[in-house]
C-alpha cells in the first residue's frame, strides 16, 4: 500500500551522515558543510533514533565508522539525494534542456577515440551538460557504476565488473605494431607462433594484459616480455625503437611513435577474435536523462 506520508528523517540527516562517513570525523563533515560539529553529532543522533538503528560507531582513535546498518543506509542515502538534486535540475530547466553532470568512465586506450566525439560533438549538443572524466582500469570500476560514482563507462568487453547495462559500439580485432626496419615489416601479416621467441612489449593494463596473454596461451605459446608499462603510447615509443614488437587492439590514424618513429600495423594470422567495445549504464536504477541521451549518442555514432 503506497502512502505519500513525508518520513520522520530528512535528506539534511543524510547528508550529514554521508559527509561524516565520507571524511572520517564530524568535525571533518562540520567544517566541510560550514556547521558545528555538534549539529553533525545530533543530527546522527537523531537519525539513529528515528530509525532504531545504529548506524555509526565514534572511536576517537578511528574516527566515524559506519556499522552494517549505516552502510546499507548509506547506500539508499546516496541514491535519494541523487534522485532529489535531480528533480531539482529537471524542473529548473528550460523547455526540457537537459543539464547537469555526467561522469564518464573510460579505459585510457579508447580515451583518444571516445572522448573528443563526446567532449566535443555531444558538448555542443547540450551545453548545460557539463562532461566530467575518469580515466580507469576496468579493474578499478568495479562497484564505481552502482554507487553512483560514475554514470556511464566506456570499456572492453572483456572482464565487464557486475552485471550492468550495455551495448556494442565497435569491435576490432588485435594487431601487432613493429617498428619500421623490423624483419618482419615486409611480411603481408605475421603468427604469434613466429613472435615468441622475440622480446615483447607489454601493454600491462586489464584486460589489455589478460588478452594479450590469452590469446599466445590459447595456442599453446608463452611469449618472452621484455618491458612491461601501463602507458599505451610508452609501448609504441619502445616499438618504434625497435626494442621489441607490441600486441594492441585500439588502431590510431597516427603511424608514428610519440617521438615521430614510423610504426608498422600487421594483422594476426590465423584471425584472432574481434574484441568488443561497449558503453556500460546502471542497472540497479534508472539513470538521468542527461545519462540516458549520452548512451544514446554514443550508439549512433560512426566510430570505426
Amino acid at each position: 500500500m503506497h502512502s505519500d506520508h513525508a518520513p520522520n528523517y530528512s535528506l539534511r540527516q543524510l547528508s550529514y551522515l554521508l559527509t561524516a562517513a565520507r571524511l572520517g570525523t564530524n568535525s571533518a563533515a562540520a567544517a566541510e558543510l560550514h556547521v558545528s560539529s555538534s549539529a553533525i553529532s545530533d543530527s546522527i543522533t537523531a537519525l539513529e533514533h528515528q530509525m532504531d538503528a545504529q548506524l555509526c560507531v565514534r572511536r576517537k582513535a578511528q574516527g566515524l565508522v559506519l556499522t552494517a546498518a549505516g552502510r546499507q543506509v548509506a547506500a539508499r542515502a546516496t541514491r535519494l539525494i541523487s534522485e532529489a538534486n535531480e528533480l531539482e535540475r529537471e524542473l529548473r530547466s528550460h523547455d526540457g534542456e537537459l543539464a547537469g553532470p555526467i561522469t564518464i568512465g573510460c579505459y585510457p586506450t579508447l580515451a583518444p577515440v571516445i572522448l573528443p566525439v563526446l567532449l566535443d560533438d555531444f558538448g555542443k549538443q547540450h551545453p548545460r551538460v557539463s562532461l566530467e572524466i575518469v580515466e580507469t582500469t576496468q579493474d578499478r570500476l568495479t562497484g564505481t557504476l552502482e554507487s553512483g560514482e560514475i554514470d556511464v563507462a566506456f570499456v572492453y568487453e572483456t572482464l565487464i565488473p557486475g552485471t550492468p547495462n550495455h551495448a556494442r559500439l565497435f569491435a576490432q580485432p588485435a594487431h601487432v605494431i613493429l617498428a619500421a626496419d623490423d624483419p618482419f615489416a615486409a611480411r603481408e601479416a605475421v603468427r604469434l607462433e613466429d613472435l615468441v621467441e622475440r622480446d615483447m612489449i607489454l601493454l600491462d593494463s586489464p584486460p589489455s594484459s589478460q588478452h594479450t596473454l590469452g590469446m599466445f596461451h590459447d595456442r599453446g605459446l608463452a611469449p618472452r616480455i621484455r618491458h612491461r608499462t601501463t602507458s599505451y603510447e610508452v609501448v609504441r615509443t619502445l616499438v618504434g625503437r625497435g626494442l621489441g614488437y607490441g600486441v594492441l587492439v585500439q588502431r590510431l590514424t597516427n603511424t608514428a611513435s610519440y617521438e615521430g618513429y614510423p610504426l608498422i600495423v600487421k594483422e594476426i594470422k590465423p584471425a584472432v577474435e574481434p574484441v568488443g567495445v561497449e558503453v556500460i549504464w546502471p542497472s540497479d536504477h534508472a539513470s538521468p536523462k542527461r545519462a540516458q541521451a549520452l548512451v544514446e549518442f554514443a550508439k549512433n555514432q560512426q566510430w570505426t
